[in-house]
């Protein structure tokens, strides 16, 4: 737990401060892609529940599609079970700001396994959903045919990012993610370091990712993003 007491004590970075209480699981996200849309403000409203507001940065609204590796997962007090822990995951976000506490919002999330998926989506209520998904090095494709969706990225790892911007900051520093869930508005607090944030070169992409009248297809986005990845804990659920 020694590396747990580091992580907790690594704190300068957090825009407020840690929840009260003991964490209650433990997960690393590794190896991720993040790709950033400005979408207007009226279409994505319609996809978020009132009760959260949107966040903004000069006045742009953002959806993001962040491919990674979840590894690891666990409990507070067990051991992690690779079969279980280890799987790729595609979410789809947008940013949220309820009293000062800067979230996220999964519009949707792709799962590599089904038993993963399953568990994940009983335990803590996020939409998760199995899709077809291949990772391999500089390259991730996932292919969830229940909602026609469709990620294919080629991508090659650039410089680190030495000097953040404002916006590379507001699209990854998220202490915190809402969901609704069971008529219950409902938000898990997390922690991890830093993000350490890389240059990516997108050497091919091909998106087939549509929310209602917001459309990815074969869209540049606006901004992309590599990291190694984080460790990260997480509290229990807070009804609000």
């Amino acid at each position: 737990m020694s590396y747990i007491t580091s992580l907790l004590s690594n704190i300068q970075h957090r825009p407020y401060p840690l929840p009260e209480g003991q964490f209650q699981y433990y997960q690393e996200w590794n190896r991720a892609v993040f790709l950033h849309w400005k979408v207007d403000y009226d279409s994505l409203r319609k996809l978020v529940p009132e009760a959260f507001n949107l966040d903004q940065i000069d006045g742009d609204y953002y959806i993001s599609i962040v491919a990674f590796s979840m590894e690891k997962i666990r409990p507070r007090l067990l051991p992690s079970l690779s079969f279980l822990s280890n799987f790729d995951e595609v979410n789809t976000r947008t940013y949220i700001d309820n009293d000062g506490k800067k979230g996220v919002f999964f519009i949707n999330i792709e799962g590599q396994k089904l038993l993963s998926c399953l568990v994940a989506k009983e335990l803590s209520g996020l939409p998760y959903q199995k899709a077809n998904m291949k990772r391999s090095s500089g390259q991730y494709d996932s292919q969830l045919d229940s909602k026609d969706l469709k990620l294919h990225i080629a991508y090659e790892i650039g410089n680190p990012l030495k000097q953040k911007k404002n916006l590379d900051l507001w699209l990854t520093e998220r202490y915190c993610l809402y969901l609704r869930h069971n008529g219950q508005n409902i938000r898990y607090d997390i922690h991890h370091k830093e993000w350490e944030i890389n240059d990516v070169k997108i050497k091919n992409l091909e998106t087939k990712y549509k929310f209602g009248n917001i459309d990815f297809t074969n869209r540049k986005p606006d901004l992309t993003h590599y990291s190694k990845g984080v460790d990260v804990i997480s509290w229990k659920k807070v009804i609000l």
